[in-house]
């Protein structure tokens, strides 16, 4: 058994806000479920240069950046 996130992500519906880094070994998989979300008229895909996936939850340049997306 294997999850794909991307796979029913044209489902939703609701406003989407995908944020990675650009250079992470994972990047491909975001952008593939971001390309995928065709249902959704308001969607960005925030990036983060030279961020390790760990920083982006305490480093304080990030986590303005992130807080900075959820508010607009």
């Amino acid at each position: 058994m294997t999850f794909d996130a991307s796979e029913n992500v044209h489902l939703i519906n609701e406003r989407l806000l995908m944020m990675a880094e650009k250079t992470a070994d994972t990047f491909y998989s975001t952008e593939k479920t971001y390309s995928n979300a065709t249902g959704i008229k308001d969607r960005e895909l925030s990036l983060f240069e030279d961020a390790q996936h760990i920083e982006t939850y305490w480093k304080p340049d990030y986590v303005k950046q992130e807080s900075e997306k959820l508010i607009q």
